[in-house]
């Protein structure tokens, strides 16, 4: 069973930088891969996803501070967090949207990584 393990979390004072990296136990070329956060109290939302090709999107809190990034050949994605603010604070999830096989849509979830950004 393929697994996603992040790591880089950790506490942050608010202007400061962070950055968090997932690598995967197989392939991830063909496979979109994103992150996600989840704060205290409130839905899971995306924060930054990225095609096999490099073609990235980001929610809109976090445009201009985070650049997430991949690497096919270390099967590892990255998310670059700057300008952090305290309202970045949330648990962070590696997620992979493979549908690699025809009909099949698989989804994978790492197990999360603890990010405060606090004075």
């Amino acid at each position: 069973q393929v697994q996603y393990a992040e790591s880089g979390g950790g506490l942050v004072q608010p202007g400061g930088s962070l950055s968090l990296a997932c690598v995967a136990s197989r392939s991830i070329v063909g496979v979109v891969m994103g992150w996600y956060r989840q704060a205290p109290g409130k839905a899971r939302e995306l924060v930054a996803g990225i095609s096999s090709g490099g073609i990235t999107n980001y929610g809109d809190s976090v445009k201009g501070r985070f650049t997430i990034s991949r690497d096919n050949v270390k099967n590892m994605v990255f998310l670059q967090m700057n300008s952090l603010k305290p309202e970045d604070t949330a648990v962070y999830y590696c997620n992979a949207d493979d549908r690699r096989r025809l009909g099949v849509r698989l989804t994978y979830w790492g197990q999360g990584t603890q990010v405060t950004v606090s004075s």
